[in-house]
């Protein structure tokens, strides 16, 4: 999800490691990890949440993911994120590992991809983007320098002015699904490891909503997380499946 830094207004404190975001449009959705997306019987199937979370989303009454966000609530339905960005997600499979077993595991590497693709929804992190220099246009950069890191892998990236753009081939792909266009990208340690080298510009883009810059230096007007301010609904709609188990008389011989 990608939100401009310079917006004066709707400004929030929370989501997952750091700042809110408030209304504003523009989310975007970051995997780091996935593929393209299948069509299948399984996706003809109606959607039953089984999560609190799931049924206020089913039932209209969270309208956006920066409700989600906002309160930090913990996302454990990929369905969820289908609901709200369907076919606007990308995704990409950067690689592949192999293995020695290559017969055996081939018929492995579908089934595998489509976990990744549901890891990387459930994954999915708010993403800011900010300007360097003046705030003239719409945000096409990082707010600040922000690091990331994973094994021997540290990348960090760095405001850069209009039409930059990136260099870096493998963070240029994450930087572009976030709505990044231009960036410094500096990386030290073993970036063969694309796996690692993938992860710590992950993780670097997920710290752009670390910083409290003073754009949101503004009071917090607390409200009711979609938790309490449901309450009776959820109690309304909750239906509760008991299992009976039936024990079958014991028969002693001799």
């Amino acid at each position: 999800m990608a939100v401009d830094a310079g917006a004066a207004e709707g400004g929030w404190w929370g989501g997952p490691g750091g700042p809110g975001m408030g209304n504003r449009s523009g989310f975007r959705g970051v995997f780091h990890s996935g593929r393209g997306a299948r069509r299948g019987k399984a996706e003809d199937k109606e959607w039953m949440p089984v999560t609190k979370l799931g049924r206020l989303v089913k039932d209209m009454k969270i309208k956006s993911p920066e409700e989600i966000y906002l309160f930090s609530l913990p996302i454990k339905e990929s369905e969820i994120i289908d609901f709200f960005l369907g076919a606007s997600l990308k995704d990409e499979v950067l690689k592949i590992m192999p293995v020695q077993k290559q017969t055996r595991c081939s018929k492995e590497v579908a089934t595998a991809i489509r976990g990744a693709i549901i890891l990387a929804k459930l994954s999915i992190v708010p993403v800011r983007r900010g300007y360097w220099g003046n705030k003239i246009g719409k945000p096409r950069t990082v707010p600040c320098k922000v690091t990331g890191r994973c094994g021997s892998v540290l990348v960090r990236l760095i405001p850069a002015p209009r039409g930059t753009g990136a260099l870096a081939r493998v963070p240029k792909k994450l930087l572009m699904m976030a709505g990044i266009d231009d960036c410094y990208i500096s990386a030290r340690g073993c970036t063969a490891t694309l796996g690692n080298f993938t992860k710590a510009a992950f993780d670097a883009i997920s710290k752009t909503y670390s910083h409290l810059t003073p754009d949101l230096w503004k009071e917090t007007v607390f409200t009711k997380s979609p938790y309490q301010e449901f309450t009776d609904h959820l109690v309304k709609t909750h239906t509760r499946v008991s299992m009976q188990r039936t024990q079958a008389p014991a028969v002693a011989t001799t």
